[in-house]
């Protein structure tokens, strides 16, 4: 098959670093204050949970750092793979039957009991494992799709300013600028429209990309 471009696959990982975004944003404001996708500030709040800070939970952040994981020892296997397109097209169609699973989860069943919360903790956990696994794989340190601090770190560090070769800037920024929309976008719908629709969104744009990976699939066979 042949190799992704450098730019289209940018682009794919911005769009999946928006639904990072997203997905926390509804984790953390409609899930009891949880990731599902930052596991660096799940294992904080676990921290803090088992210190007494009553508004964080141990079980949420536990749950939500174990889901992850699970995530991540599929997406694992799906990127064994010898195609990076084609790993990473698999482990997008499993996260957006996941993610579409959350958005049916959340619009029935709801996250007003603790069964509900913890269930969409799972599969939201889950499916950012799944990501999380195959974007890895790629190995673009500054598209993690959901960890900015070395992205942040390289944009200072590997400056002119910091006599460093400035490669990139802009896809840094780009990568923050992602986040950043996404958790605004589901920051407002989670707060002011409803859970589902938040998710709705994060489904819509994991679908955008399975798509592209699809099509360029075909168009290389």
């Amino acid at each position: 098959m042949a190799e992704p471009k450098p730019r289209d696959l940018a682009a794919l990982l911005l769009t999946l670093t928006v639904v990072t975004g997203v997905v926390d944003a509804v984790s953390f404001l409609g899930l009891g204050r949880v990731f599902v996708a930052n596991m660096t500030g799940n294992v904080v709040f676990l921290g803090f949970a088992a210190a007494g800070e009553t508004t964080l939970s141990v079980l949420a952040s536990l749950t939500a750092v174990l889901a992850f994981l699970a995530g991540a020892l599929t997406g694992g296997r799906l990127a064994r793979r010898d195609d990076d397109y084609e790993a990473l097209r698999q482990a997008a169609a499993v996260q957006a039957a996941l993610v579409a699973a959350a958005v049916v989860l959340s619009a029935t069943l709801g996250a007003g009991t603790r069964v509900g919360s913890e269930l969409l903790i799972v599969v939201l956990g889950v499916a950012m494992g799944v990501q999380n696994a195959a974007v890895r794989r790629i190995g673009a340190p500054d598209l993690t799709t959901t960890v900015l601090t070395m992205t942040l770190t390289g944009f200072a560090a590997d400056s002119k300013a910091a006599g460093g070769p400035g490669a990139h800037p802009l896809r840094k920024v780009a990568a923050v600028a992602a986040m950043l929309a996404g958790a605004f976008v589901g920051g407002l719908l989670q707060l002011h429209v409803a859970m589902w629709a938040a998710l709705a969104v994060a489904l819509v744009l994991v679908l955008g990309v399975l798509a592209v990976l699809i099509r360029t699939g075909r168009k290389a066979a």
